[in-house]
């Protein structure tokens, strides 16, 4: 009898005990720290962006217990280098961001993983955000920038201009005739400002389409395996010789031209036009007003084209939680969070749902006219991890040819070391 009640009290200790240890272990579970996820952006230096992702990634941070992201900025121009230096050391971050056109390169490179986005979600995005490679989805952006020829409606009527339209573009001719009109008034100090100092991305970005709409392209798009005939074919020559011709004609200054002029020439009314991004409609807007117009680009012959494709969240290859840079991305791509950075940096809503939410791009908003350039005119740069060296090729080519150079021996040339690069690398898998 006294046994059992010692077993008894022995039993309800032990049973407590068990209780309390449990009790504890629960505890700690509960209070075990989110995995720290690291988050690299090439937006330092841009304050409206900065605080919408820093806000985002504390909104991200509070809605769950999993994961904490920190964040690393870097200037743009540091960047690219910085993510290639990274991935070759295996010291990426979770989470990135990655110019569009370069998500191809660094997919193939295996610098990045596919993402888990619903279709659902991404088939409310224009296909000039998604980052595509080997028919996978890598990257999501939520936004893309479009370009237009920024004027004024009373110099166009002054000078018997008709306004184009996005159906009733300019033609060739036209455009050309716009352009002796502004030089021969002798108001300007050139007729149409292209923007000439801006080096880098902005020579493919910017002025490729112009090649596009004449007919050529950087690259064969039926194969992904030459730039043969593309870029130095009957239609391309007839580009580079239009090209040439702003320079030589005195329409545009040349590649000489500074960063101020190119800031600051048309709204200082020395340029009479400007083939500019819609991160430059605000001040002009401000400077102009209502007498600011917005003109689509002209048909030079195969339709009107601009570049499309911009910034892009990706998550890398040797992340391993990459469940958390799906979830961060998915976040992100909200309609509401879309439209609050696209108001704030003044880039272009990628959704229907985002447009609607947005001050400047909502149907009848100052900027409206931009989603529509985009959404109806926009190229990517050729999907392929060529991209990288045609860029590169591309802009001296077209700096050359602007200089004066022989337009069929520079494309010829381009062509050469183009598919070089494609011959060394196996086509990339083309």
């Amino acid at each position: 009898m006294h046994g059992s009640r010692r077993w008894a009290r022995a039993a309800v200790v032990a049973a407590t005990t068990a209780l309390v240890a449990g009790s504890l272990v629960g505890t700690a579970a509960n209070a075990q720290e989110p995995k720290t996820i690291g988050l690299w952006t090439h937006s330092a230096g841009n304050p409206a962006e900065m605080e919408n992702i820093e806000k985002w990634i504390g909104e991200f941070n509070a809605s769950q217990s999993d994961w904490k992201i920190e964040i690393q900025a870097f200037p743009q121009g540091a960047y690219n280098e910085t993510v290639v230096a990274a991935a070759l050391s295996d010291s990426l971050p979770c989470i990135l961001d990655v110019d569009g056109p370069f998500v191809p390169n660094w997919a193939w490179a295996g610098y990045l993983k596919e993402l888990n986005v619903p279709a659902e979600t991404a088939d409310q995005f224009f296909d000039s955000v998604k980052g595509i490679w080997d028919g996978k989805l890598y990257a999501m952006g939520q936004f893309d920038a479009a370009v237009a020829i920024f004027a004024l409606k009373s110099d166009l009527e002054s000078l018997g201009i008709r306004v184009p339209t996005l159906d009733e573009p300019w033609t060739l001719d036209e455009f050309n005739a716009a352009l002796e009109a502004y030089k021969a008034s002798g108001k300007f100090e050139h007729a149409l400002d292209l923007g000439t100092a801006w080096t880098g991305e902005w020579f493919p970005y910017g002025f490729s389409p112009l090649l596009q709409s004449f007919g050529g392209d950087l690259i064969d798009r039926s194969s992904y395996t030459t730039a043969e005939g593309a870029l130095n074919g009957d239609a391309a020559i007839a580009w580079g010789e239009w090209w040439q011709s702003l320079f030589a004609n005195g329409y545009a200054p040349g590649t000489s031209q500074s960063g101020a002029d190119r800031d600051s020439g048309f709204v200082d009314r020395r340029y009479g036009m400007s083939w500019n991004g819609v991160w430059a409609a605000t001040p002009a807007l401000e400077k102009f007003g209502d007498d600011l117009v917005f003109l689509p680009a002209p048909d030079l012959g195969t339709g009107s084209k601009i570049g499309g494709a911009s910034w892009q969240w990706a998550v890398s290859s040797t992340c391993d939680t990459p469940e958390a840079g799906d979830a961060w991305i998915n976040f992100i791509l909200d309609p509401a969070r879309v439209a609050a950075i696209s108001d704030a940096q003044t880039t272009i809503p990628a959704s229907d749902a985002a447009r609607a939410l947005t001050t400047k791009f909502v149907e009848g908003g100052p900027l409206a006219i931009f989603y529509d350039l985009s959404k109806a005119q926009a190229v990517i740069r050729p999907p392929t991890p060529a991209y990288a060296t045609i860029a590169k090729v591309f802009e001296k080519a077209a700096a050359d040819i602007a200089n004066g150079a022989d337009v069929a021996a520079t494309l010829d040339a381009a062509v050469d070391e183009i598919d070089a690069d494609l011959a060394a690398n196996d086509n990339y898998g083309f």
